[in-house]
């Protein structure tokens, strides 16, 4: 279960505001990604904190509304579809944290950052492999990515019917991909995630 141990080793060595961040939506074939940061109070984790994908839709709701009203500070932002396919995945992911970052106010003085990259951001970082399930920090800011991203699909849904994003989030189901095959790409979809479609009518 995720902890404060390593937020609370930061503290020890003079960081006073450490947030954690993750992000949802790295994976699927359409949509930004979202990032999420977070600063938990001292000493505080919500009742069954988890890594998101862990849990229920049902429990990743509840938790969020119970993030939302006890963090000390959390930011929300998204890399677009565009800027994904410009930059490519890491690097518009990248973007969304540090956006996710800004938006903390107070501001931070260390990030623990969920992956094993860390590079380009404006306060001191650490990437922790498997964080969301590690630090409570991240795993708190991986629920509110993955509850904010899943939200979005029913309007993506509703923009683009006929590929389920409502159904399966945007990622490569095989009804995605089928749906892709009879109906093509859309705008939103990732140009670097659809390469098959290319190398399918080549073959």
């Amino acid at each position: 279960m995720p902890d404060t141990s390593l937020t609370d080793a930061l503290r020890a060595q003079g960081y006073s505001l450490v947030c954690g961040v993750d992000e949802a939506g790295r994976g699927p074939l359409c949509g930004p990604v979202v990032a999420a940061a977070v600063i938990l109070p001292d000493g505080w984790i919500p009742d069954g904190l988890n890594d998101s994908k862990k849990l229920t839709e049902r429990r990743r709701e509840k938790l969020y509304d119970e993030i939302i009203a006890g963090a000390l500070t959390y930011g929300i932002a998204e890399a677009s579809v565009e800027e994904i396919n410009e930059l490519n995945i890491l690097e518009a992911t990248l973007l969304a944290m540090r956006r996710a970052i800004a938006q903390l106010d107070p501001a931070p003085d260390f990030a623990l950052i969920d992956g094993n990259v860390d590079r380009d951001f404006p306060i001191s970082s650490k990437a922790v492999v498997g964080g969301d399930a590690k630090v409570a920090a991240i795993a708190a800011a991986s629920i509110l990515a993955k509850v904010t991203r899943d939200r979005m699909c029913p309007a993506l849904d509703a923009a683009y019917p006929g590929y389920g994003i409502a159904k399966h989030k945007g990622y490569g189901t095989k009804a995605h991909m089928d749906a892709l095959r009879t109906l093509g790409p859309t705008p939103i979809h990732r140009k670097q995630f659809i390469r098959f479609l290319d190398r399918e009518d080549k073959a």
